[in-house]
């Protein structure tokens, strides 16, 4: 039996100029001198943030970007809960950054990263969705000449309690559009929420499935031409001469441009003919100083900043130095971290349209407001005279967060090709050679243990790249970069989880030419195994049992400690596990959650590395949708473990080495462990889920592995040490 599916052609998918984001309310009727705003289907604007069409459609916008982690869902359930709508009905659009600004921010941060898409806006969506609610059930009242105390909504349906008259959404939504909102609502007590918790199907799947979802990729406008670019390859480097007459009569070929001074771009009538000039095109570098640059250079600049005396502290305690001389028993080591690239599926790409007096820009981004910045910046236009439309992205992992260099090329394209619709797409090889990297470190760690193996003294060194000095400089504190110590620090959302009587935890910022960038769980990354395979390190030191050990040090922290005990319990930890199988833990805070696993491993052949399962555990405070949790931890896992195992970006004469994924791996489905999440939310703030769970991966698997050889390995990825995942 054959089934058969709708045909879809995604990629013919075509958006008119009168048609852009088909189904959004976009392009909204803000009247002057009525109240009334409409959606471009004539819809009354309950809020900002909801839309009630007359069949009792409910729309509900999203700001944050959806990438494949269920925000989209997740920010629908929290406004749906407080409207208490039939969550059937409910469907999402999203704003623009353009109206955005022309409404002075009505849907706050557009930002997607960080794992803060609902943690930070739980609290102004959730009054968005009370408002509407409050607004539709005072037009209802307001029909029926009776007080609004006497009304109550469930479902898209309200109803008069003493009469039981009752009507909906769709009847009322005009009359309630035009009342003015009510000052402060208030919000559900968790304990009576019933669709928040909830495990409710995702909004977007079917469009997946039925190939109905059109990435930033697919897109095609009327009259639309491609652009394929190359920029230098040496970071800092420009274009110092190109041929077009060599190439301006290929095929299908319209413009050979510069874009910038370090980039040239070929448009043609379609991508491969633009791609297959662009290859054939001779272009000159001028790679500049950077050229001389290598891994072996910028490790050995790291090395020594381990070993300085200036470094920005923070966090500390007692007398390191005093715990350190007068100790019984020292453990030292030393461990690094790589460069890693983001390396989305779906590489960077942008369509920008630009006229003397518009310019509009198509793009899955992560940061709708970031790109709109970009736009404004490159096409020299003031903030009315442009506009992003937002599409979904095909992977972002922070890439396309901050970071809007290729939205900034296209428009710089689209300005010399004038009132024309042009796609640039990069290459494979263009997004592996011009990403922004996971910043590259090295740390060193010293214990300090008196006569009676008690941890009495502990110093992290850190010695590499600042993310923020490069990318956001006026964020830095006094030249601090605070976000190098996540997982660190004495508190707040990265928190570290153990008290030791002396402690000194530093860095000694030693940036590079390679432009660094938000890698996907940032710097906590790096820094859980820093510390979680120095931890055990000092327990095996100890002769004491690594759970054990660290219990010890957690009394103070007992919500870490709550993650760990669980993980340990369900894993089975102080029973004998399978034969051959070893196991390892870890545990940290990131992102305001509190995250632990404990990896069971076995090795065959002294460097065949069998993960069979991850037992991992995440208290983020409230947990909007449970099944989409569990997904998200299951994810990171890939993404952790494929940086563990595979994934390293190498310096020579100045650029990255790697060009494709045959050359920068990732994990594939039959080496993917089985994963037990256990989702276990106590309530009173509001953690991250995407990004926290990631970092207890490696180090989790790395304790394993030395249970398993006695073998301690203490930089990655593990393919250097001839380990090999199976």
């Amino acid at each position: 039996m054959i089934l058969k599916t709708p045909k879809i052609n995604r990629r013919s998918f075509v958006v008119g100029s009168a048609a852009v984001g088909a189904g959004l309310a976009l392009g909204l009727k803000i009247p002057f001198g009525a109240s009334v705003v409409r959606a471009q289907d004539g819809s009354p604007e309950i809020t900002a943030w909801v839309v009630i069409r007359p069949d009792d459609t409910v729309v509900i916008r999203i700001a944050r970007s959806e990438m494949g982690q269920g925000t989209l869902t997740g920010l629908a359930q929290m406004v749906a809960e407080e409207l208490e709508c039939d969550w059937s009905k409910v469907k999402t659009e999203y704003p623009t950054p353009g109206q955005s600004v022309k409404r002075k921010r009505a849907w706050g941060d557009f930002s997607t990263g960080g794992s803060r898409g609902i943690r930070d806006s739980h609290q102004y969506v959730r009054e968005g969705g009370a408002t509407a609610r409050t607004m539709l059930v005072q037009a209802a009242a307001d029909a029926w000449k009776v007080s609004a105390s006497e009304c109550s909504a469930a479902n898209s349906v309200i109803t008069h309690s003493p009469s039981g008259r009752t009507t909906t959404y769709g009847k009322v939504a005009e009359a309630a559009a035009k009342l003015t909102p009510p000052a402060k609502v208030a919000l559900k007590d968790p304990k009576d929420w019933k669709l928040i918790g909830k495990s409710v199907k995702r909004l977007d799947t079917m469009d997946k499935l039925t190939g109905a979802q059109v990435y930033g990729f697919d897109l095609k406008l009327p009259g639309m031409l491609n652009a394929a670019i190359k920029d230098c390859p040496v970071f800092g480097g420009k274009v110092k001469s190109f041929e077009a007459a060599k190439v301006k009569g290929m095929p299908g070929v319209r413009q050979v441009l510069p874009v910038g001074d370090s980039a040239v771009a070929v448009v043609a009538d379609t991508w491969w003919e633009a791609k297959t000039a662009l290859d054939a095109l001779p272009i000159v570098w001028d790679e500049g100083p950077n050229a001389k640059v290598s891994s072996a250079t910028i490790a050995e600049m790291l090395k020594a900043g381990l070993d300085v005396d200036q470094a920005f502290v923070a966090n500390q305690n007692g007398d390191v130095k005093a715990a350190i001389a007068g100790a019984a028993k020292k453990v030292e080591a030393v461990y690094a971290y790589p460069f890693q690239n983001h390396a989305p599926m779906e590489p960077m790409n942008a369509t920008a349209r630009y006229t003397a007096d518009r310019c509009e820009v198509w793009v899955p981004t992560q940061n709708g407001e970031a790109a709109f910045a970009a736009t404004l910046a490159a096409s020299g236009l003031p903030a009315d005279k442009c506009e992003v439309y937002k599409i979904n992205l095909g992977g972002g992992f922070g890439r396309r967060g901050a970071f809007h260099d290729y939205v900034t090329q296209a428009v710089l394209i689209a300005k010399q090709v004038p009132g024309t619709p042009v796609k640039l797409l990069w290459t494979r090889e263009e997004d592996m050679g011009h990403g922004r990297y996971h910043p590259v470190m090295q740390c060193k760690l010293v214990g300090a243990f008196d006569a009676g193996n008690n941890l009495t003294g502990l110093h992290m060194r850190l010695s590499g790249q600042s993310i923020l000095s490069d990318v956001r400089p006026e964020a830095l504190q006094a030249g601090k970069d605070p976000l190098v110590f996540q997982g660190l620090n004495p508190g707040g959302d990265f928190g570290i989880g153990y008290s030791v009587p002396s402690l000194l935890i530093d860095h000694a910022m030693r940036n590079t030419h390679v432009p660094p960038g938000f890698w996907r769980g940032v710097n906590i990354n790096q820094n859980a195994i820093f510390l979680e395979c120095f931890m055990d390190e000092l327990a095996h030191a100890a002769g004491q049992d690594p759970l054990e050990f660290r219990r010890k040090l957690m009394s103070k922290h007992p919500k870490h400690l709550a993650v760990l005990n669980a993980v340990a319990d369900r894993a089975g930890w102080g029973k004998p596990a399978p034969q051959g199988v070893h196991r390892g833990l870890a545990q940290m805070m990131s992102f305001g959650s509190y995250v632990a696993a404990c990896a069971e491993v076995s090795v065959s052949g002294g460097n065949k590395v069998k993960v069979h399962r991850i037992v991992a555990a995440t208290d983020c405070g409230y947990a909007v949708n449970p099944a989409q949790i569990e997904r998200q931890i299951a994810g990171s896992f890939v993404y952790g473990l494929s940086g563990l195992f595979m994934q390293e970006c190498t310096v020579k004469d100045g650029h990255i080495e790697q060009t494709n994924f045959h050359d920068y791996d990732s994990m594939r489905i039959a080496q993917m462990p089985k994963v037990e999440a256990i989702v276990m939310p106590s309530g009173g703030f509001w953690g991250g889920v995407g990004e926290p769970t990631i970092c207890v991966a490696a180090p989790a698997v790395l304790n394993a592995f030395f249970a398993a050889t006695g073998k301690r390995l203490r930089t990655v990825p593990l393919k250097h040490h001839g380990i090999q995942l199976v």
